[in-house]
């Protein structure tokens, strides 16, 4: 707490499409009068609109390590939603919240962003996984390789809890979806848009057609980016009221999901849908040539199972009101922005 008794919140990665909305999200929390937030921002420009919010700055980003031990520092709770594979970065906040740790005996909070993208196989599109992971089955998530994305990083998060210095919870969105429409996003601060879905747009919209990796038949599950931010502030007011409120270390993965989709008939509705747009050949999904996989996607993800059951925040009250429905209805408006963007 700072000297005034109000909880001091260090955010990194304000201005993008998770901590935009979730810094929208604390903003609008009913016990935001007794926030004081900092957020790490790489634009000198962008600092007075935050000022004008209430938040204050220091311009960075996640390469400046110093910058990130010092702010940790002096944070009772900080929010990492910049980058989910930057090992640096997370050792270098960790450094910050045991060096208070160590001069204060307090215990900082910190929540982390991952990603459900650390269970994924590789199937390349051409089986579904029978494997679905709970988030309340710890032995399970532990026995994933430290090779997986963003495994190196979440391990040395829970070792921090492990050690008694922090307290951690790591929030594991899926595919997050939907525009974001929040007060940074008003004020010209914030990323709007998501980047999974839209890179598979993209690729459409660059080939002439929409594609499909492999035979399409992998899962993943979704959440609105609305939905998202509730899960990390249903987290973040469980994780501020005590250690005992909800589980935090290897016991705080937190997924984030409401229901799963065929990324194979994902595929097919955005050809669909370029075709409706007169931007595909075809309504028909056309496979992803080796050359273009190799062009368009970064690493096998898109073609890969990630299945998911987000239990543990469900139990502690997050209730995400966007279904799978609500993901294919956000495809039309993700599909008008790009074009409008392209053609600007």
């Amino acid at each position: 707490m700072s000297p005034s008794g109000n909880t001091r919140i260090f955010i990194t990665g304000a201005t993008g499409y998770i901590g935009g909305t979730v810094l929208s999200a604390l903003l609008s929390n009913p016990e935001t009068d007794t926030f004081e937030i900092t957020a790490l921002i790489r634009s000198a420009e962008k600092a007075p609109l935050f000022n004008s919010i209430g938040v204050k700055t220091v311009i960075g980003s996640n390469s400046d390590l110093d910058t990130l031990t010092s702010l940790a520092s002096e944070a009772d709770v900080v929010l990492a939603t910049a980058d989910a594979d930057d090992l640096n970065a997370a050792k270098a906040i960790l450094r910050g919240l045991k060096k208070q740790h160590e001069e204060t005996k307090k215990v900082p909070i910190l929540i982390h962003t991952s990603g459900t993208g650390v269970l994924i196989d590789q199937a390349a599109g051409n089986f579904t996984a029978d494997k679905i992971y709970s988030d309340l089955d710890i032995p399970k998530i532990e026995r994933l390789p430290k090779t997986q994305p963003h495994r190196e990083v979440d391990i040395a998060v829970v070792a921090a809890d492990e050690e008694g210095y922090a307290r951690t919870y790591t929030i594991l969105p899926s595919t997050i979806y939907g525009i974001a429409n929040t007060s940074l996003v008003s004020l010209g601060i914030q990323n709007p848009y998501s980047r999974q879905i839209p890179l598979l747009i993209k690729t459409g919209l660059a080939r002439g057609q929409g594609g499909v990796i492999g035979k399409g038949l992998n899962v993943w599950p979704s959440v609105h980016i609305d939905d998202t931010a509730t899960l990390y502030t249903t987290v973040f007011d469980a994780a501020t009221k005590g250690p005992g409120e909800t589980g935090h270390g290897r016991e705080g993965f937190y997924f984030g999901e409401n229901g799963e989709y065929s990324v194979g008939e994902l595929s097919q509705a955005v050809a669909k849908l370029l075709y409706e747009l007169g931007r595909g050949k075809s309504a028909e999904a056309t496979v992803f040539t080796d050359e273009e996989l190799d062009k368009y996607f970064v690493g096998p993800w898109f073609g890969s199972n990630s299945r998911a059951c987000a239990e543990r925040a469900r139990l502690i009250g997050w209730n995400p009101a966007h279904n799978i429905d609500s993901l294919y209805a956000s495809l039309r408006p993700e599909i008008e922005a790009i074009v409008a963007k392209q053609t600007a």
